[in-house]
C-alpha cells in the first residue's frame, strides 16, 4: 500500500467522522458562523504549524498563478462547498448529508476528463454510475 493511499484513507477517516462533530456543533449555530469558526480554527492551526516549522515565509514564494488556482479551489471547496455542506448538515442528518456528498468523486471524474484531459476508464464510469444510483436511492427513501 503506497503512502498516497494511506494519506487518502486517513482523509476518508477524518471526513467520515467530522460530520458528527459538525452536526453537534451546529445545533445552536448558524451555518455561516459555524463555517467561519471552523475556518478560523483550521487557519490558526496551519499558521501555527508553519510558524513552528519556520516555514511561514515560504508563502511569499508561491507563484501568482498558483495563488489564483488555489484561491479558486478555496472559493469552490472551502467557501461555497463547505457553506452548502454546513447548511445541509444543519437541516438534515449527518449520515444522509455525507452519503449524498459521496457523489463528489463523480464530479471530479468529469472535471479531470474535461479540464485536464485525463483518460476515463470503463471502471471509473461504472463507479460513477453506481454512485449516482446510490445517491438516488438515498434521496428516494421515505421520510418518517
Amino acid at each position: 500500500m503506497g503512502i498516497a493511499l494511506l494519506y487518502a484513507l486517513a482523509a476518508a477517516l477524518c471526513w467520515g467522522i467530522a460530520p458528527v462533530f459538525g452536526k453537534l456543533g451546529l445545533s445552536r449555530v448558524d451555518p455561516v458562523i459555524g463555517l467561519a469558526a471552523r475556518t478560523l480554527v483550521a487557519g490558526g492551526l496551519v499558521c501555527g504549524w508553519l510558524l513552528t516549522c519556520g516555514r511561514l515565509q515560504q508563502l511569499r514564494e508561491v507563484p501568482a498563478a498558483s495563488w489564483t488556482l488555489i484561491g479558486a479551489e478555496a472559493v469552490l471547496a472551502t467557501l461555497i462547498g463547505d457553506l452548502a455542506y454546513y447548511a445541509a448538515l444543519k437541516l438534515q442528518g449527518a449520515a444522509e448529508v455525507s452519503l449524498v456528498m459521496s457523489a463528489a468523486p463523480m464530479f471530479t471524474l468529469w472535471a479531470t476528463a474535461a479540464l485536464l484531459g485525463d483518460d476515463v476508464t470503463p471502471y471509473q464510469v461504472l463507479g460513477a454510475i453506481l454512485m449516482v444510483v446510490g445517491v438516488c436511492l438515498i434521496g428516494a427513501q421515505p421520510r418518517p
